[in-house]
């Protein structure tokens, strides 16, 4: 440990307080500053301050002008999002029940993971009209029921495929603006319709060659008076 450190004792002892001993000149002598001017031509040196080529600029001065409303700044984020992963118990080939959506309570079979993270699955749509959609993996239960889809080819079926056109604004002219209306009706693409049919096809002969599976795809789930959710099994 370091010793403490002591007060330096002045060479200029006082009389009494406020009188020192030796006058100003004395002193002035006595710490041969004399000598140090003389050396230097009657005036003491002066050394310029070195200038530091990493010394950081001093901060601009604030504005004396603030804005009324907060203006939004970007926040940067450096976070990666990480690949969704899948349940354990979520297999291709596996029912699922859905419980949101337009289609809660309907059984799906589920056909691949997309790389966003949601769930491809199908009715099909011939059993119980559930077509070719996305799920998120929170809202489906997994039941103990599988089929095999490992000759099932969805390959060319990708986050792109549900993605909606882009349609361009059309300005209204002044009669079409008081106008009511009237609401197109949305035609699906027959390239989906052929998609669809070709899948079902693959997965209905499946779906027929076990025993009242096909029964059990198309009835809707839905718990009745007397049934406890902690108890069942799926």
């Amino acid at each position: 440990m370091a010793a403490p450190k002591t007060a330096r004792a002045s060479r200029n002892k006082e009389l009494i307080k406020g009188v020192g001993r030796l006058s100003r000149s004395k002193v002035y002598h006595n710490r041969g500053l004399w000598a140090i001017k003389a050396k230097h031509g009657g005036a003491f040196p002066t050394h310029k301050p070195s200038e530091k080529p990493t010394e950081a600029k001093a901060a601009e001065k604030p504005p004396k002008y603030y804005p009324a409303d907060d203006e939004p700044r970007p926040i940067s984020r450096n976070h990666k999002p990480k690949p969704t992963k899948l349940r354990a118990s979520i297999t291709p080939g596996t029912v699922l029940i859905l419980l949101a959506g337009r289609f809660m309570g309907k059984r799906v079979v589920f056909l691949k993971q997309l790389p966003s993270g949601l769930l491809l699955v199908t009715g099909p749509f011939k059993v119980n009209g559930v077509p070719l959609r996305r799920v998120n993996q929170a809202y489906v239960i997994a039941t103990s029921t599988k089929i095999d889809i490992s000759d099932v080819n969805v390959e060319k079926f990708d986050d792109k495929y549900f993605t909606k056109e882009a349609q361009e604004k059309k300005k209204k002219t002044e009669g079409q603006f008081f106008e009511a209306s009237k609401e197109e009706s949305k035609v699906l693409p027959q390239g989906k319709k052929d998609n669809q049919k070709t899948v079902d096809s693959q997965l209905i002969p499946k779906i027929e060659a076990v025993p009242e599976l096909k029964a059990y795809l198309a009835a809707r789930f839905s718990l009745r008076s007397g049934m406890k959710p902690h108890e069942l099994v799926f």
